[in-house]
């Protein structure tokens, strides 16, 4: 039963929902005549608690357990009914789910929930919506703009909104038989990822230009191919002078240190002359003032927004280099290796990737522009076989 406490002159509802205790402040003041009124609304919240049909949001809609008392109100109507509406499963679901999942990706999937699948489909009973109404959904995300330029929805944004959407469906329509709607609904194709890389003839440009309070951050970025989200969530503790190595096994991600992006992801890149000599010099720089390895003046990690609208952006302008993002650095280093005839298993371990196949089919259509050998390589090969088969020949024949 619930009951009334006060605590700093205020009063709070004392109550159990759904096997959970939960305490609630209220704007009332301790006064006998706010109790009685309190225990007239505590006598109808208990009667709606036992019919079902209590509403936490309603009563408490500043609560920050709101949305968890409804999530789990949702999973129980779910569990208790022959056939749930979509929102009913689609909280089920995620509940299930999101152990399996890191921080920033169940935060994505909860965004993507509460913001494009419960408008659309939340009080459906699930076994109604149709593969025409899927297709139909697809087609108005990409009608969505966003931003003050009204920027359309990408093809890869609109596929990232399908994916949570099939998988709920999925799940479904297995679990109560009746015919996925999702069957047969293939990605929209997506542009190939915009590589941009530097020569090296302007990673020194950029290098030797850039504010010399960044220069050793940069000279690292091109120099690793580090993620942006690596580079700023390394701490001095993963940086390893003797053996000169980068120990990757975190990055920053929203101002969050989270693990790193993939299983692959955990590394040691090793530090080339360079790279050794710049952390050296950030070591006089930042060791004593953080933890960070690159940091701004208060010793907190640096906020790759502010750094992109001061530092980089600003800087290729200067020089006159293409306008590219600053993740063309991770580029960069990936093509510059291949070029120099780097090993690709070395390379792809170094990138934090899995197989070498990501590594050629991303970059390796830049090489030979870098190292001019666009068959010629080959044709020399051939050549110098020729001449000494040519050569053999007329030993013999004397």
């Amino acid at each position: 039963m619930a009951s009334i406490r006060s605590r700093g002159k205020k009063l709070f509802v004392d109550f159990r929902y759904l096997g959970v205790r939960c305490r609630e402040t209220t704007n009332l003041i301790d006064t006998p005549e706010n109790r009685k009124k309190l225990q007239k609304i505590i006598e109808r919240m208990e009667a709606e608690i036992v019919l079902g049909t209590f509403n936490y949001a309603q009563y408490f809609p500043k609560s920050d357990k709101a949305s968890k008392m409804m999530a789990l109100n949702d999973r129980k109507e779910c569990i208790n009914t022959s056939m749930p509406s979509f929102k009913q499963f689609a909280e089920l679901w995620f509940s299930e789910k999101e152990i399996e999942w890191r921080d920033t990706y169940k935060r994505k999937i909860r965004e993507i929930i509460d913001m494009y699948l419960l408008p659309e489909f939340q009080g459906r009973p699930i076994d109604t919506i149709k593969k025409t109404e899927v297709l139909a959904f697809r087609s108005a995300l990409a009608k969505v703009t966003r931003g003050k330029v009204k920027k359309p929805l990408s093809a890869a944004r609109i596929n990232s909104i399908m994916v949570p959407l099939g998988m709920i469906l999925k799940e479904a329509s297995k679990r109560y038989k009746f015919e996925n709607p999702y069957e047969d609904i293939k990605s929209l194709k997506e542009p190939r990822t915009s590589i941009q890389p530097f020569t090296l003839d302007e990673v020194w440009k950029f290098i030797n230009w850039v504010r010399e309070d960044y220069r050793n951050y940069y000279l690292v970025r091109f120099f690793t191919g580090m993620r942006t989200s690596e580079i700023d969530g390394l701490t001095w503790e993963n940086v390893d002078f003797d053996r000169r190595e980068i120990v990757i096994n975190q990055a920053l991600v929203k101002g969050k240190i989270v693990p790193p992006k993939t299983q692959e992801s955990y590394r040691a890149i090793q530090m080339s002359p360079w790279v050794y000599d710049a952390l050296k010099e950030q070591y006089k720089v930042s060791y004593k003032r953080s933890e960070y390895v690159f940091c701004s003046h208060t010793g907190e990690p640096l906020d790759y927004n502010n750094v992109n609208k001061r530092v980089w952006h600003p800087t290729l302008k200067a020089l006159g280099l293409k306008k590219r993002n600053a993740y063309q650095t991770r580029h960069t280093a990936a093509t510059l290796w291949l070029a120099a005839g780097e090993s690709p298993e070395w390379i792809a371990y170094q990138m934090g990737h899995s197989t070498t196949k990501m590594l050629f089919n991303t970059y390796s259509r830049y090489v030979p522009n870098m190292t001019r050998q666009d068959g010629s390589a080959f044709e020399a090969l051939v050549s110098r076989s020729q001449m000494a088969q040519a050569s053999t020949d007329k030993e013999t024949s004397k």
